[in-house]
């Protein structure tokens, strides 16, 4: 079986404050982009993974590895399965490649169980791998609230070449988070909801979007502000840092300036284009 696992970005990012369990409620909406992780599966009689990638782990530390033992605890069963992974999508970026992998496990090993489980324990399973799983088991985009994992599908189809840059400089997200609540010192300011602001006018509140780590990450690591600036140069509608970074992407009307983009930039990083009105191939 052969799946592609599809990478996000976030059209904005507002961290709107801190929770008792420590995490903190956001605003956000996934959108996912043609960037994928390659997952072949053939069933097994224990779990084994591969990938191309020698720096991921191949043991249970693997999220999918993980989501293949949540499956048996669950499902009851002891089946397993070899997992071969050929990683497209940078990892540490803010784009969600490890989740994305995950989601795909959880959607796809029980059919090679010849099981069909419930939506909601395939829900359960995933906000127990991660925050931004659950966003993964959609083919749709989304509205995300709480820690990421309440959802509403929404229908959003961008009419824009999106130019996306990953300069493979690691951002910590708990440093993330730790640096923009010092800076608050725990005032998080009061903002229209964006689900209002999207429902009245979707695409004007794309163009508006804002993520809230911007500042401080761009304080540490000028580079990524470099590259924003830079995708605006060239004519980008909007440019946007994706999650917690590094990786920034630009929306463009026109594809000639979207190529021009994607040719300088490519010289020193990674770079990959996502044609106007994508959605990806269900799960």
């Amino acid at each position: 079986m052969d799946i592609k696992a599809y990478a996000k970005i976030n059209l904005g990012l507002y961290i709107i404050g801190k929770r008792p369990d420590s995490f903190h409620n956001i605003e956000t909406i996934f959108y996912h982009i043609n960037l994928f992780d390659e997952l072949h599966l053939t069933a097994a009689n224990h779990i084994s993974i591969s990938c191309s990638n020698p720096f991921i782990p191949t043991d249970s530390n693997n999220l999918c590895w993980k989501a293949v033992e949540l499956l048996q605890n669950e499902l009851g069963i002891t089946n397993g399965v070899n997992i071969a992974i050929h990683k497209n999508i940078p990892t540490g970026a803010g784009l969600g490649g490890g989740s994305s992998d995950a989601a795909a496990i959880l959607c796809n090993v029980p059919k090679l169980w010849n099981i069909n489980p419930q939506p909601s324990l395939l829900e359960k399973l995933a906000l127990k791998l991660g925050s931004d799983v659950p966003f993964f088991l959609l083919n749709s985009s989304a509205y995300a609230e709480g820690r990421g994992e309440l959802l509403q599908e929404i229908v959003l189809s961008l009419p824009y070449w999106i130019v996306l840059i990953n300069p493979q400089i690691h951002v910590s997200t708990p440093w993330a988070y730790k640096v923009l609540s010092e800076k608050r010192n725990g005032v998080f300011p009061i903002r229209q909801r964006m689900f209002d602001q999207f429902s009245h006018s979707p695409i004007q509140t794309i163009v508006n979007a804002k993520n809230d780590f911007e500042d401080i990450v761009f304080k540490q690591f000028p580079a990524i502000k470099k590259i924003k600036d830079q995708l605006s140069e060239f004519g980008s509608v909007v440019s946007l840092m994706s999650g917690s970074g590094s990786s920034v992407f630009g929306l463009f009307e026109n594809e000639h300036s979207a190529q021009s983009a994607v040719e300088y930039f490519q010289k020193e990083h990674f770079v990959h284009l996502t044609e106007p009105f994508f959605s990806p191939q269900p799960q």
